[in-house]
């Protein structure tokens, strides 16, 4: 069901934490899918700021001004118990800004170097990422810290997200279309050893089985959604009855009709929504 801006209901106050979970496209539902695993009778309103998609090739000063912006506007109106920015791009920019004016918990994504590191056995690591990410001194600092053993590869790919929204649409990307991406990879001499790769992009996970397929020689495929799970649910815990029971109503919210077909609605039947929203 559509509902109008005008119409937008608030939440019903339920007896279950609710999480406002934010990416600029459909890429957060990878982390939405461990949340429900771990945090099964939550109710989750997901918000997509599908108007300035992807968030991955804006300048920081716009990427900063618009999430706040939008985050803050979805924390007013639906008063979650807490925040999720699903998409990588905007956690290595925004987290310390959008804590310091919102009133409660604020959980990122960033890219699972850490667990990479410890997983790989050649010392050699891919790095799958949007340009933004890539590009982002946070990035570095986590392979400084994490990773200071490993040759970490880093490929940054905008089209590898459009796909993801293409496949959500009904149109899958093509193997080769796969294997264009990757191929960035081949230009580095030290490819054919690296054995683990970072799926820093909330929407990658959501075409893994397309970049195993792509690629079967990688060993590990590796995102952050479990451990962003696992954060949630110890944040929760810390809250008075934000765990006790409760019928829970999930909702998803596009700031833009564009793209918003009926098998683009039929592809988020999976994710479990009881309403779709266009806020505009």
């Amino acid at each position: 069901m559509i509902l109008d801006h005008e119409n937008i209901r608030r939440p019903a106050m339920i007896n279950a934490p609710h999480i406002l979970v934010f990416d600029s496209g459909v890429g957060g539902l990878s982390i939405v899918q461990h949340i429900r695993l771990h945090v099964p009778h939550a109710t989750i309103t997901y918000l997509a700021d599908n108007l300035f998609f992807p968030y991955g090739v804006l300048d920081d000063q716009t990427l900063l001004s618009r999430t706040c912006e939008i985050v803050s506007w979805a924390h007013n109106h639906y008063q979650p118990s807490l925040i999720v920015i699903a998409c990588n791009s905007a956690s290595t920019l925004v987290l310390p800004h959008l804590r310091a004016i919102l009133g409660v918990p604020v959980v990122g994504v960033v890219p699972a170097i850490k667990p990479a590191a410890a997983m790989s056995t050649t010392n050699v690591i891919g790095l799958l990422a949007t340009p933004a990410t890539i590009q982002r001194d946070y990035t570095d600092e986590l392979i400084a810290e994490f990773a200071p053993h490993c040759e970490v590869i880093k490929v940054g790919s905008a089209a590898l997200v459009d796909f993801v929204e293409r496949k959500m649409a009904g149109l899958k990307p093509t193997e080769n279309e796969i294997k264009h991406i990757l191929s960035l990879f081949n230009q580095h001499p030290r490819w054919s050893s690296v054995d683990t790769v970072v799926l820093a992009c909330t929407h990658f996970p959501l075409v893994k089985r397309e970049l195993s397929d792509a690629a079967p020689s990688i060993k590990h495929w590796v995102d952050s959604g479990d451990a962003v799970a696992r954060r949630v649910t110890s944040l929760l815990t810390s809250l008075p009855g934000e765990l006790s029971s409760g019928a829970a109503v999930n909702r998803i919210l596009f700031t833009s009709s564009s793209g918003i077909t009926d098998t683009f609605k039929k592809g988020l039947q999976p994710f479990g929504f009881d309403e779709i929203t266009i806020l505009a």
